[in-house]
């Protein structure tokens, strides 16, 4: 090793070339940096470990990289789709048991990935908070099962963490589908016959409803292999990704058209209670201000618990101010491109607001540009110059930021960091701007889903979980006491799960009561709304429908103009006005061009 050369630079090479070993793809791009893990196509992103860390910390690292080469040798996107449950907790099982395939044939066969493997795993149960968890209800059983059959394939002791979630459900799942799990050590190599074998335990535990139509062709593999497999999907393995709000698996059907959930109204319905039909019942209209009502056919379970809160409220000063430090030192690398595109929009909507000239008037303000000709030429009448009222219409902006967990590393970043770049642009421009975020107070339920079970567990409760809507910046805020706020979104443990529909109403009802002339609303998300307390226990496209009802009310019968930005996520199939990007640094150009087509538009 060179003096120049850093320490981490030998691990970065070994590591390479151990993951392009595992793909057998010697065109396999890695490389490093801060954020979560992340793959698109043969590219893969991976996170270094600190200097001085421990062995456990370097193993867990060499695990993401482990996974994701596996991962890319041994599973077809394409195929995974065909067979995948749409939405709910039989997707996420599903997800579950399909990391356990891959991660048994890497274990199996080598024992140095099967030790990193179990230390990626111990580190995501960890981050979340899997170690923690001291009853049923809050032991997830989709990462159960998942788990389960891991420790069935591998034939290795699950670690610490992971354990602490199967010990509450190993005799409930053991009872009710220990046949079919063991049954899926001889489908290991054979993705198409494993996931079916999947969907039957899936069944097995009472969750068959989330199912779509039985795949067609499902035992012609011809007709498999004829599948588009240059589907890539950016898929971030953090825990929360995985475990909670992980779409990038399945939102994409074999001719990469995005799937939805769509459930009969007369489909079998399992405990959880029956579909509401949209249609039965009249849609409210919004009042006289303009603002919506929640849909009937919606309801949260208990409101009391739920918090509309000003960022700065959720930390104290000294650590809002470090956060901003390091939100600034994420805004020198992306400085040139942001200023960028910035300026560009400046000068868009500057370009509409210049006042206008009207020149050789007899009255108002005197041309000092032919006062020379006077001079020259006294017999020259003197002229006079008169301003033309503005045209450009008063406007606010909304970016209301999806705060969930998988947004967490690069993702939320960069939101930010837009977010800072856009709000300072546009005010600028005289255009104000209001920065929300929407999460939960808690995973996996909060003091709602504890009011719930105390009461009795009562059929179809509702969303069960305690909302947390964040006001990072109100529109009457001025930038320069509101810029630190932005900094709280690099707070890892306030990032949640995600409940759109109810977040989307909130930032338009604010924003629709206001006097501008136009008002937009920009809608920043990586994925449909999750929230496995309140899924669990109600039909499993339940916040999926209040987010089109929202969605609708917005589009149909109201002035704010909405538009939407996924990240790694169709949303095209959502919002009428919606833009999709695989890669969360591409955020900023999406931001600017969907402002820039806004103010073109002619009214």
């Amino acid at each position: 090793m060179s003096e120049a050369e850093s320490p981490l630079e030998p691990f970065k090479r070994a590591m390479t070339a151990t993951m392009r070993a595992l793909a057998e793809d010697e065109e396999l791009e890695v490389s490093f940096g801060p954020g979560a893990p992340s793959v698109r196509g043969n590219r893969m992103r991976v996170p270094l470990p600190t200097i001085g860390c421990t062995e456990t910390e370097i193993n867990s690292v060499r695990g993401v990289g482990d996974q994701f080469a596996l991962r890319l040798r041994h599973h077809d996107d394409a195929l995974h789709a065909r067979y995948t449950p749409q939405g709910g907790p039989a997707q996420e099982m599903f997800e579950w048991i399909e990391d356990a395939r891959i991660a048994s044939i890497g274990s199996m066969r080598m024992e140095g990935v099967a030790q990193n493997l179990d230390a990626r795993l111990e580190t995501q149960c960890q981050q979340a908070a899997f170690d923690t968890i001291t009853a049923e209800t809050e032991a997830p059983l989709s990462v159960a099962v998942g788990l389960l059959v891991r420790q069935e394939l591998t034939g290795r002791e699950l670690p610490p963490s992971a354990e602490n979630v199967v010990r509450f459900w190993r005799d409930h799942i053991e009872a009710h589908a220990g046949e079919h799990i063991r049954a899926l050590k001889d489908k290991v190599t054979d993705q198409a016959e494993f996931a079916m074998m999947c969907r039957s335990i899936i069944a097995d535990l009472g969750l068959a409803a989330d199912f779509d139509d039985q795949p067609e062709g499902e035992n012609n593999q011809d007709e498999i292999e004829t599948m588009d497999e240059s589907e890539n999907s950016e898929t971030d393995f953090s825990p929360e990704d995985v475990m909670l709000d992980d779409e990038s698996m399945a939102d994409e059907n074999a001719d990469g058209d995005a799937t939805m959930v769509e459930m009969d109204a007369d489909m079998d319905m399992d405990e959880s209670g029956a579909e509401a039909d949209p249609d039965e019942a009249p849609v409210p209209m919004p009042d006289e201000a303009g603002r919506i009502a929640v849909d009937i056919n919606y309801q949260a379970y208990c409101q009391d618990f739920d918090e509309m809160i000003r960022a700065e409220e959720l930390c104290d000063a000294e650590e809002m101010a470090r956060l901003r430090q390091l939100l600034d030192q994420q805004l020198v690398s992306l400085q040139h491109t942001t200023s960028k595109l910035a300026n560009r929009l400046q000068r868009k909507l500057m370009a509409k607001q210049n006042r206008t000239w009207e020149f050789d008037l007899e009255e108002g303000v005197l041309d000092a540009a032919r006062l020379t000709q006077v001079v020259v030429d006294p017999v020259n009448p003197l002229a006079y110059k008169q301003e033309k009222e503005m045209n450009f219409r008063d406007t606010v902006v909304t970016l209301l930021i999806d705060s969930s967990g998988s947004m967490r590393g690069r993702s939320i970043t960069i939101a930010a960091m837009c977010a800072d770049i856009l709000g300072r642009t546009l005010e600028r421009c005289s255009v104000r701007v209001e920065i929300l975020g929407f999460t939960t107070r808690a995973w996996r339920g909060g003091q709602s889903r504890e009011k719930w079970i105390n009461d009795g567990k009562p059929s179809n409760p509702g969303r069960l979980n305690d909302l947390r809507h964040i006001v990072y910046k109100a529109a009457d805020d001025t930038w320069a006491r509101t810029r630190r706020n932005l900094g709280l979104m690099m707070r890892e443990e306030l990032l949640k799960e995600n409940i759109d529909g109810e977040a989307l109403i909130w930032a338009h009802n604010r924003i629709v009561t206001r006097t501008e002339q136009r008002k937009i609303l920009m809608v920043i998300s990586d994925g449909l709304p999750v929230d496995n307390s309140t899924l669990l226990v109600n039909p499993s496209n339940y916040l999926e429908q209040h987010l089109k009802y929202a969605i609708d009310m917005i589009e149909n019968y109201s002035p704010v103009q909405l538009v939407a930005i996924g990240i790694g996520h169709d949303v095209t199939h959502h919002y009428m006005r919606a833009v999709t990007i695989t890669d969360a640094e591409q955020l900023g150009g999406a931001m600017t061009e969907q402002l820039a087509d806004l103010f073109d538009v002619k009214t």
